[in-house]
C-alpha cells in the first residue's frame, strides 16, 4: 500500500505538531483500568504514538505498528519525551501475518482505513494476535460522524456499526459495546462533536 503510506507520511510530516494530539484518547483513558498490569500490549496503526506511549507510562509492555515512517518518528519522539520505551515497528497490516495468541491485549483506536474486505481481515489479525483469556479494545466512528464532519474517513462503509461489530467479534465475549456522541479535542484531526463507539471483547479462555 504504497500510495496509503505516502498519503499518511506526507500528512505526518507537514506540521511539526501532531495530528491528533498527544494525549492519549478519551477512550483509552476511560477503559485502561480494564488492562491487566503490566500487560504486553499491541497497538497495530498507532500513527504518532500518542496511545501506545500512554500505555507504555502505565507500566504495559507495547509494539506499536504503523505504514508511516514519519508518524513512527514523531512516536519515538513522543516516547522519548515521556522518558517511556515502546517497540516501534513500520509495517503494513494489509501483508503483514499476524502473530498467533502473542498478546494479552490488542488496544486499536481509530484505524478506519479499510475497506470491508481488508477491515475484516484486520479484525481477524487482532482476534489471532490476543492471547486466551485477553483483550481487545477498539475505538472509532459511527456513520453519524458524516454529518459532524469533524474526523475520521468521508467512505460510510469504513465506519462502525454496533451490529458490525457484534457480528465481527460475535465469537468473543462482549464486554462493552457502546454508540454515543462527545465532544472530542484531540489534535486538529478530531475535534468537535462526533459520532463514536466502543468496543471490548475478551477472548474466551482455553
Amino acid at each position: 500500500m504504497a500510495t496509503a503510506s505516502t498519503g499518511w507520511d506526507a500528512r505526518y510530516a507537514a506540521t511539526d505538531d501532531y495530528v491528533f494530539g498527544t494525549a492519549p484518547s478519551r477512550f483509552l483513558l476511560n477503559h485502561a483500568k480494564a488492562l491487566t498490569p503490566g500487560s504486553r500490549i499491541l497497538a497495530p496503526a498507532d500513527g504518532e504514538g500518542r496511545n501506545s506511549v500512554y500505555l507504555a507510562s502505565l507500566g504495559h509492555d507495547v509494539v506499536a505498528t504503523d505504514i508511516s515512517p514519519s508518524g513512527q518518528d514523531k512516536a519515538r519522539s513522543l516516547a522519548r519525551e515521556a522518558g517511556v520505551e515502546v517497540d516501534f515497528r513500520v509495517q503494513d497490516l494489509q501483508d503483514w501475518a499476524w502473530p498467533q495468541a502473542a498478546y494479552d491485549a490488542v488496544v486499536a483506536v481509530f484505524i478506519q482505513f479499510a475497506d470491508p474486505d481488508f477491515r475484516h481481515q484486520i479484525f481477524e489479525g487482532m482476534k489471532r494476535a490476543v492471547k486466551p483469556g485477553g483483550l481487545i479494545l477498539l475505538h472509532g466512528y459511527t456513520p453519524r460522524q458524516i454529518e459532524y464532519g469533524t474526523g475520521g474517513p468521508p467512505q460510510v462503509d469504513y465506519l462502525y456499526t454496533p451490529e458490525l461489530l457484534r457480528q465481527a467479534f460475535g465469537d468473543f465475549e462482549i464486554e462493552t459495546l457502546d454508540a454515543y456522541d462527545a465532544d472530542l479535542h484531540e489534535g486538529s484531526g478530531h475535534h468537535g462533536r462526533s459520532a463514536l463507539i466502543d468496543l471490548i471483547a475478551r477472548r474466551p479462555p482455553g
